[in-house]
């Protein structure tokens, strides 16, 4: 067992020092640590296997209190991160298999590079945890804390953010999740690293830090547990939410085009005069609903595909599907694309459109295009024209249903940028397309959009081509889903929205002030030490 000592006056310990164990050597230790990466990235989807997530950032303490320097402490932050992005996003290697343009062992060069590039946060929080507090166990974990909530927002902030497998996600299934209302998902990832650090102060015989640290997550977690659950009102909406199973290798295939929509159709239901609510994935028809070009021979084409489109729609229902638009400033030429979801009506008119706004690089557009393009590189997704960014999160009025939010995809994952709140809708629609993604991609995207309908107070509705679709209610729990593979239809009732979680009304400002609050802790107990 690891024995803390008393803190250096210099503030770190000598080999010789009583209690104190050696720690391995740098290389060896950048093995554990990438090993450690490895192991945590099981606790996230589909593996779930929280506990070693756990464990794995209490080993990575471990390592980073027996740093000889704080550079040491940077490069085993920075391999635990390594392994930990490397398995936890070996989903992105698959997307590569769905094109032709580039080779397909690209994939995986492309998760090595991402992963290497998001490890230096994971890196900066061990540096800070080193630098100020590797003299003391308690505040080791309390810093380490801290950091990680500041270092995890900037990995969402930064460079268009990428927020995938926030560390706080792997406590979803735990009660501890509710402390999201409060302190959002960063501020759970904290709370995480929290955990872990308690095994880290037992395992240093810190019993009473143990105590100190455990307890108010375990107070707070049982009052937030005593709250009522959402509910699903007697008189709700009637939706059905439609999962085609149609791959991403024939998504996009013009002669097959026609039979998609019919199966899409097909699963949709017969239309009746009872109001619905009709919900179908994102780009679910793959040519475009709205183009700028005025030829008058396209505008009549795409006004009688909507009008085939509307064929699912009864008097009293809404649709709402993914789709895409075409943009041509001059009415001529198309110079851009929307990612979008409209709502239409039966008579194929449009009722809404939002437009997506948190586009992925590569994905939706070429950063550089010129350049890229020059040695051969290409958007994952098929089509010469780059999408455009819509304004943001925003809340649209639909005529017989309601105020409702959208998230388009990936624009999910992003805590406290999925709601205008401003303007509060009832429910979130995240239409998404999960067929790219293989094994590992969807349920792990599923569980963020569980973090957000918590948070939020929020319903959320999934419509996914190959799964998982989902009615997730504002407390995330799963009311109804079709697993990936499988062709059907949801047919449930619109869940209820809670009253604004604490969260909800004030934003991510909450985990950077508990970060702070962290830090502040941490200085007291240097004091107390001093």
């Amino acid at each position: 067992m690891l024995k803390s000592s008393a803190p250096a006056q210099a503030g770190a310990q000598k080999e010789g020092e009583a209690g104190f164990r050696p720690a391995p050597g740098c290389k060896i230790a950048w093995g554990y640590a990438f090993v450690a990466g490895l192991v945590g990235a099981s606790g996230f989807e589909p593996l779930g296997l929280a506990p070693l997530m756990l464990i794995a950032l209490a080993i990575l303490m471990w390592l980073v209190r027996t740093a000889p320097t704080l550079r040491s402490a940077l490069a085993r932050g920075w391999w635990f991160g390594a392994g930990n992005f490397v398995l936890g996003l070996n989903w992105i290697a698959t997307a590569f298999t769905f094109q032709a343009a580039m080779p397909v062992w690209l994939g995986w060069v492309a998760v090595i590079l991402l992963s290497l590039y998001l490890a230096i946060y994971p890196a900066a929080a061990a540096g800070l945890a080193w630098r100020w507090g590797r003299s003391d166990p308690l505040r080791l974990v309390l810093v380490f804390a801290a950091a990680w909530i500041v270092t995890e927002w900037l990995r969402a902030t930064l460079f268009t953010g990428f927020a995938w497998n926030p560390i706080g996600i792997v406590l979803l299934e735990t009660p501890v999740a509710a402390l999201a209302t409060l302190i959002g998902t960063y501020g759970l990832s904290g709370m995480a690293v929290l955990l872990s650090g308690a095994l880290f102060l037992l395992a240093e015989r810190h019993l009473k830090s143990v105590l100190a640290v455990v307890a108010p997550i375990a107070l707070l977690a049982a009052i937030l547990a005593l709250q009522p659950r959402a509910t699903i009102a007697a008189d709700a909406m009637a939706i059905r939410i439609v999962q085609p199973n149609i791959s991403q290798a024939d998504k996009w295939k013009e002669d097959v085009s026609d039979r998609n929509l019919a199966l899409i159709q097909s699963l949709s239901g017969r239309p009746s005069d009872k109001p619905r609510l009709l919900l179908w994935p994102e780009a679910a028809v793959t040519e475009q609903l709205q183009d700028g070009r005025a030829y008058p021979f396209l505008q009549r084409y795409i006004l009688r595909l909507r009008q085939r489109v509307a064929r699912s729609i009864g008097p009293n229902d809404v649709l709402l599907t993914g789709g895409v638009t075409f943009q041509a400033p001059d009415g001529k030429k198309v110079t851009s694309a929307t990612n979008s979801i409209f709502a239409l009506n039966s008579d194929g008119d449009i009722l809404a459109r939002y437009d997506k706004a948190h586009l992925v690089p590569y994905g939706e557009y070429l950063p550089m295009r010129p350049i890229l393009s020059a040695i051969g590189l290409s958007r994952l997704a098929p089509g010469d024209v780059d999408f455009q960014p819509g304004p943001g999160a925003q809340t649209i009025a639909i005529p017989g249903v309601g105020p409702a939010g959208f998230q388009l995809c990936y624009e999910i994952i992003f805590s406290g940028q999925v709601v205008d709140r401003a303007h509060r809708p009832a429910f979130l629609f995240n239409p998404s397309n999960d067929a790219w993604f293989g094994a590992w991609g969807p349920p792990q995207h599923l569980a963020q959009a569980r973090l957000r309908a918590l948070e939020e107070g929020l319903p959320v509705l999934r419509a996914t081509p190959t799964g998982i679709s989902a009615v997730i209610d504002a407390s995330g729990r799963i009311l109804s889903s079709l697993p990936v593979g499988t062709a059907g239809a949801i047919d449930a009732r619109l869940p209820m929205a809670r009253a604004p979680t604490l969260f909800a009304r004030l934003g991510n400002i909450l985990p950077l002030l508990v970060a702070l609050f962290l830090a502040a802790i941490a200085i007291a107990v240097a004091r107390k030490a001093r």
